[in-house]
């Protein structure tokens, strides 16, 4: 039978497939817009601080570095400007890691926050932190980042294990990851009264999340992480967008979901704890970005994670200038309104599923 030309069949010849294309056009459109609104928060994030200047010497700062006052040049590129930068980059790493773990494990309720992945870092993190224990063969300017690393896939292990053997459905994984959260925060508050002042200062810091500590050289770390594993999961979104059917339908597409049910948890882990490591504990950015792109963008993931992503770097870097707006003399933990504005999604979220029925 002759294949059919291009100039009669329906979707090739540029009329059948008009709607799609439509909707293609409307999804570049709202990732460009959903860009541009990180880069105007990041710019604004810059020129709001506790420091004052006007916005003229502020930009002359940014842009003139060499012309402005030395001390102000200091400000915006040794601390606002990273902290500012950090912020997208975090966000987007929550947004992405929330994304691959709602998908991978089914549950639209899922976070490296709300289940306990996050808290499991931060354990990690506390332990060399405080106590000094540190894996075996780690060099120590990477025994912080390597517990965090390993506490959170040993999580993520932990719940996908739970999820397919236990059967427990979504209500039941919610409330194992929110007893798994509660564990995690004992242990620490335990770590806690063993801690000398001085690494129980940095202790807090883990626990309420902060990027006062952002330099150069974390943001150029968690930069390259993140485009690594974008990258990485972006090569697998067909497979992923195939999971949402379930394991059954998945397997008939040619995927094998156990291999990349572990390669998802591998990359939410390297993300969850490099986070946790650079910037401390920052709740719900992984709830509530991927809400927001799987409404506009829908479950194809070749547009969810990257919507999803920037999703995250948009409301963390929201958060990070709220923080600096509400008090004029200190900034207040980033991880506190990320939390204040979560509660009340993750509340709704639960009761629109009537899980608490």
């Amino acid at each position: 039978m002759p294949r059919p030309s291009a100039h009669s069949t329906p979707g090739i010849d540029g009329h059948g497939n008009r709607p799609q294309q439509n909707r293609q056009r409307t999804r570049r459109l709202w990732l460009g817009a959903l860009a541009a609104l990180l880069l105007l928060l990041v710019c604004a994030d810059v020129l709001v601080g506790p420091a004052p200047a006007s916005v003229g010497a502020l930009a002359q700062a940014l842009w003139r570095a060499p012309q402005a006052d030395p001390t102000l040049s200091v400000i915006v590129w040794h601390i606002r400007l990273p902290q500012a930068l950090m912020a997208a980059v975090v966000g987007a790493a929550l947004g992405l890691a929330g994304a691959e773990m709602q998908t991978v494990l089914n549950n639209p309720l899922a976070s490296p926050f709300t289940l306990g992945i996050s808290s499991a870092a931060a354990l990690g993190a506390a332990l060399p932190l405080v106590l000094g224990f540190s894996l075996p063969g780690v060099a120590e300017q990477y025994m912080l980042t390597g517990n965090a690393f390993v506490f959170a896939l040993l999580c993520a292990w932990l719940l996908d294990l739970v999820a397919r053997r236990a059967r427990i459905g979504a209500p039941g994984l919610i409330l194992f990851g929110i007893a798994l959260v509660f564990t995690f925060n004992a242990l620490l508050s335990l770590i806690q009264i063993a801690a000398s002042a001085a690494a129980l200062q940095d202790l807090v810091f883990w626990m309420m999340g902060s990027l006062a500590r952002s330099d150069w050289p974390r943001l150029a770390v968690m930069s390259l992480v993140l485009a690594l594993v974008l990258a990485h999961a972006w090569r697998q979104s067909w497979a992923l967008t195939a999971l949402r059917f379930g394991d059954d339908r998945a397997t008939g597409f040619g995927v094998d979901p156990r291999r990349l049910r572990r390669a998802a948890l591998l990359r939410i882990s390297v993300l969850a704890a490099l986070a946790v490591a650079l910037t401390g504990v920052i709740g719900f950015v992984g709830l509530v970005a991927p809400h927001i792109a799987r409404r506009l963008w829908g479950e194809d993931h070749r547009w969810y994670l990257p919507a999803s992503a920037l999703a995250g770097g948009v409301m963390l870097a929201a958060a990070s200038l709220v923080s600096e707006l509400i008090s004029a003399s200190v900034v207040l933990p980033v991880g506190l309104v990320t939390t204040l504005v979560g509660i009340p999604f993750f509340l709704a979220a639960l009761l629109r599923r009537r899980v608490l029925q």
